[in-house]
């Protein structure tokens, strides 16, 4: 039997001018008051429909799309994976599993451009829920154009798509594939320490170990995706495996949302209702509450233990890792609206989700 196991794909091989910043936020380094408002991006797509080839995406993309080497089990070089240039003051976005151990560790971060340049980075700010970073070099403010973001809402299944990395080592590694499915939900990380709950743009371009933290474009050169996980068959839970076919990408909206809380507080924030649901329903029937915390935002919006919750705002949810998912491509502050059985019955359940830092 084929068993596939979502892992992280690149934190670790081997183991795996213009205006500067100058309006912090906090005493961060690279925080901007206004967080994505305050910095220069790029507004528009680099290429018209007419000129979408493969080909013309990789002109446009490479120079903005960087290597990424962090401090990993002791070693400078530990860790390497991707990413891309967020805006001309020098930003970074990766993955959050590519820089996490150096992070914790004050460990040595390195920014590698198409040229071999190197640039020391620190980290702004990071989530293990959405496994994303933001990184400032402050060398490569005004150096280089900033990728331009899209939207993996308008995809469409089958339409070309192309991953930009460092797979393996390999910087400037192009590949292409098509869009396979949209709204995959798939966990990746560590079940023991960070998990992350993503509602996947998933592809056959390949993706392997190295090239997390990259680019997803689709043929206009705008980023649709953060390349962050991939299938493999067994091995154990984040096996390091080369490409089967099967990766997945963190939508872009999620990361102009968490790009632009970490810009600001150098802290992102996830949506929560502080239930705990049971994740390893096979069935398909729905998510089942295990246990509402009281005071929590699931008691105030009446959830009780052992409701199932088959959908929120109208979509249908399988089971535990679907419900949180979906929960998670919400803001805190807004109210989403679960559909419950409870025994025999169905009924509305309106709960406005609150926020926690990760």
């Amino acid at each position: 039997m084929l068993a596939l196991v979502v892992g992280v794909v690149g934190g670790v091989v081997g183991a795996a001018g213009f205006r500067l910043v100058d309006e912090t936020a906090t005493d961060r380094p690279g925080t901007v008051r206004d967080g994505l408002f305050g910095v220069d991006t790029a507004t528009e797509a680099p290429l018209a429909p007419e000129d979408g080839t493969i080909a013309n995406v990789a002109a446009e993309l490479l120079p903005s799309t960087v290597q990424i080497i962090a401090a990993y089990g002791g070693d400078d070089r530990g860790a390497t994976g991707s990413g891309f240039v967020l805006d001309r003051q020098g930003h970074v976005v990766t993955n959050n599993h590519v820089v996490a151990e150096a992070a914790q560790d004050d460990g040595r971060i390195q920014v590698v451009d198409q040229e071999g340049n190197r640039y020391d980075a620190s980290v702004v700010g990071r989530s293990a829920v959405y496994d994303l970073a933001v990184l400032v070099a402050e060398e490569m403010a005004g150096e280089f154009e900033p990728t331009a973001l899209g939207a993996s809402s308008r995809l469409r299944v089958g339409e070309t798509v192309v991953a930009i990395g460092s797979p393996l080592g390999l910087s400037s590694t192009v590949t292409a594939g098509i869009v396979s499915a949209l709204q995959r939900p798939v966990t990746t990380g560590d079940p023991d320490s960070d998990t992350s709950y993503i509602n996947a743009v998933q592809t056959d371009a390949a993706i392997n170990p190295g090239n997390s933290g990259g680019p997803l474009v689709n043929l206009l050169g705008e980023v649709v995706g953060v390349n962050s996980a991939i299938a493999t068959t067994g091995g154990g839970f984040g096996a390091e495996a080369g490409n089967i076919g099967v990766g997945f990408a963190i939508p872009v909206e999620q990361v102009r949302i968490t790009a632009d809380q970490i810009l600001r507080t150098g802290e992102a924030q996830y949506p929560i209702i502080g239930a705990e649901v049971r994740t390893g329903n096979a069935d398909g029937d729905g998510a089942e509450i295990q246990k509402v915390n009281p005071g929590s935002a699931a008691e105030e919006g009446g959830l009780e233990e052992g409701d199932v919750i088959t959908a929120v705002d109208g979509e249908r949810v399988t089971d535990g890792i679907a419900l949180i998912v979906s929960i998670r491509t919400h803001q805190p502050g807004e109210t989403v609206e679960f559909t419950v059985r409870r025994g025999a019955e169905e009924r509305q359940v309106s709960v406005e989700l609150r926020g926690q830092v990760g």
